[in-house]
């Protein structure tokens, strides 16, 4: 809608002098960079190299009908010029800034294309509109064709050229546009399955492959191969260039507000030269003593710490007053986690090569372009400046990566369509969601990922208070795979809560008195079941599945839980299998495995406590259990001994009470035995 999404405010562009950082310089080295990260998801380094963005294509020269002046088009599709029907310039672009400034309407053009902001997202979604100059260029391969020149809102300046050239046929935003502004739509691109007399487009561009025709010299070529030729063709009629393009453009890092850090330059007032910041005089702090009762940024009209002295020659001087974009620090940080008590430098190399790279990184989705990208280029261009080793090992800053999942929640607004928190609304008898202070109505709108501004948060102290931390770390944990989100429900918190309260009330058992004898086939199987639950856990953490891990020892609980021991050695299994699941369960739920730990008798803290020891005899699994099935229906199951006999799988089968049951006395006919699978008895 043209409006900040958090304030609201209109949205303008306006020109600034900005720094940058020339990203762009690393953009290759960054897109082949991906091909190494093994352990990224490939979803995100898929989004990164799309951000970057290469492509193959030509800059073209369109000369300026009765006119010496030339406009560049960068274009990837050249082998559908003969289907171009206009140029569209950026608005700032220079030509469209010396010929269309002071035509009627131009003004009134601009502010409409300032108010759109600069997305893509944005650009996409708005509706096309164009300026026409009253100008026209001549087409590179036929002088005597001639198309309208627009300033169009859909162009950017800081990509490609600033002028691109429309085929309508073939691009739905150039189709919309031509429909609208009633300028000629020339097929060039024919489906494989059409003759040519049967081919025309209406509304939806036709953008798949094809063979070209209405193109003269490309006629019968397929799409690459028209491409190839028409690029040829412009180069050898000094027409233009073949070209690489990227997407990427170089990081503007500054920002015209207070906090951040400063940038460490000062002009010098006599002249304005630009005077970097000695290091001596490292670091430039913020001043404490700034206000916020005017807009704009408080260092502009700062009345001491802005004005200081030039440093190489002692005259009045003006600090700069932009800040760093808050991604500058964060992409090197990792760097001074390798050496993080340093006072003299940010980090010593020699530390960097023993720590570096970092070996996992965990952070959400949403930064798998900007913050990791960033940190990519910065890491090439520390090792550029010397500050961290040489080599293809120290390349990347991070070797595995995992984005996990959101915590999502509702959103709640009121009458006046303001954000309110869930905190604030409840259903009344009706079923209506209503401000509880007020009893007014409230809206529920979507499920979001909770954040400050939409203000569907909860408040952390009121689950410790409620239900505890631990709760909340198995709830999280157990809801879902880590990389995914998930929505938090009082429910679902609840559910954790009455299972950490079973676990309190089972663990802390005290077994009474039983006679010694030999240890039972209950027992056996359930130690057999808590060493392959601990086994499976290790692995699943390796490999975060956090939700897998949880979801074994829930199920390995319910069978010690269930487990009564009748002898001696009984109790001893219990106490282990009961030890262990503390130990399993302690990553997720510290709090009240350490308590119940220490209550039961152990004077070593779980977290000091080396996981514990798997039995491997125990990880082959003895005994199966299969289905038993009468005339096709599942009737029971019955646990065998593994590569149990067929007569013996057939007595087991046979004497089960729910087999006995639907027989009715009846003699089978034949009973079939899929060993280690099904016994289907017909009867």
């Amino acid at each position: 809608d043209g409006k900040g999404w958090r304030s609201g405010a209109p949205v303008e562009r306006r020109k600034l002098n900005q720094w940058s950082l020339k990203i762009t310089d690393y953009a290759e080295e960054l897109l082949k960079g991906l091909t190494a990260l093994e352990r990224w998801p490939e979803k995100v380094r898929l989004m990164q190299e799309n951000w970057i963005g290469k492509s193959q294509g030509a800059r073209v020269a369109w000369q300026v009908q009765n006119s010496d002046e030339h406009i560049t088009v960068y274009t990837t599709r050249p082998d559908t010029l003969f289907g171009a029907a206009f140029l569209a310039l950026a608005v700032d672009h220079p030509f469209i800034q010396k010929h269309a400034k002071a035509k009627a309407g131009f003004d009134e053009f601009v502010k409409q294309c300032a108010a759109l902001g600069t997305s893509e997202a944005a650009i996409e979604q708005a509706e096309k509109i164009g300026f026409d100059t009253g100008l026209r260029a001549v087409h590179p391969f036929d002088e005597n064709l001639t198309v309208p020149i627009y300033a169009a809102n859909f162009v950017l300046m800081d990509y490609g050229t600033g002028a691109v050239f429309g085929c309508p046929a073939h691009d739905q935003r150039d189709l919309d546009f031509a429909r609208k502004y009633s300028l000629n739509v020339t097929p060039v691109v024919l489906p494989r399955d059409k003759a040519e007399d049967e081919f025309t487009v209406e509304n939806t561009a036709f953008t798949e492959d094809g063979v070209l025709f209405n193109s003269r010299f490309l006629n019968g070529l397929d799409v690459n191969s028209a491409k190839k030729k028409a690029i040829e063709k412009i180069v050898s009629d000094k027409k233009g260039e073949a070209t690489t393009q990227y997407r990427l453009r170089d990081w503007g890092i500054s920002r015209q507000r207070y906090w951040g850090c400063p940038i460490p330059v000062v002009y010098r007032v006599s002249d304005g030269a630009m005077i970097p910041v000695p290091e001596d005089q490292l670091p430039v702090t913020l001043p404490s003593d700034v206000t916020f009762d005017q807009t704009g940024n408080p260092l502009d009209r700062h009345p001491t710490w802005k004005y200081t002295t030039c440093p190489e020659t002692n005259e009045p001087a003006i600090r700069e007053t932009d800040t760093f974009d808050t991604f500058f620090e964060s992409s090197w940080y990792y760097a001074r986690y390798a050496d993080a008590q340093n006072t003299k430098i940010g980090f010593d190399k020699q530390k960097a090569a023993y720590w570096l790279p970092v070996d996992q990184y965990i952070g959400g989705v949403e930064h798998a372009v900007l913050h990791l990208l960033y940190s990519r280029f910065f890491n090439r261009a520390l090792q550029d400046c010397g500050y961290l080793p040489e080599g293809e090992k120290y390349a990347e800053p991070f070797a595995g990566l995992y984005t996990q999942g959101m915590v999502n929640h509702a959103t709640f607004k009121d009458k006046d369509g303001k954000w309110v928190y869930p905190s604030e609304v409840s259903k009344n008898d009706k079923g209506e969601w209503v401000i509880i202070a007020s009893g007014e109505k409230a809206t529920m709108g979507r499920v979001e990922k909770m954040s400050k501004s939409k203000r569907n948060t909860i408040d952390p102290q009121d689950i410790l208070d409620s239900y505890g931390a631990d709760a909340a770390r198995l709830f999280i944990l157990s809801d879902s795979p880590p990389d995914r989100d998930i929505e938090w429900t009082e429910a679902g918190l609840e559910g954790a809560w009455r299972f950490i309260n079973r676990m309190w009330r089972e663990m802390l058992k005290t077994q009474g008195d039983v006679p010694s004898g030999e240890l039972s086939d209950a027992a056996k199987a359930l130690r057999q079941k808590t060493h392959q639950t601990l086994q499976g856990v290790a692995h699943d953490i390796t490999n975060f599945h956090m939700n897998k891990a949880v979801a074994r020892l829930r199920e390995c609980f319910n069978a010690f839980e269930s487990f009564a021991p009748t002898t001696h050695q009984d109790v001893n299994v219990w106490v282990e299998s009961r030890d262990m699941l503390l130990q399993g369960f302690n990553p997720m739920i510290p709090h009240i495995t350490e308590e119940i730990w220490q209550r039961v008798g152990h004077t070593t803290p779980l977290v000091h406590t080396p996981y514990p020891t798997i039995d491997e005899s125990l990880l082959v699994e003895t005994v199966v259990t299969i289905a038993v099935q009468v005339n096709g229906k599942l009737r029971a199951t019955i646990t065998l001994p593994k590569d149990c006999d067929t007569k013996a799988a057939e007595e087991i089968a046979m004497n089960n009470k729910d087999v006995q049951r639907s027989l009715e006395g009846k003699t089978p006919k034949k009973i079939i035995v899929v060993p280690n699978r099904i016994v289907n008895i017909v009867a």
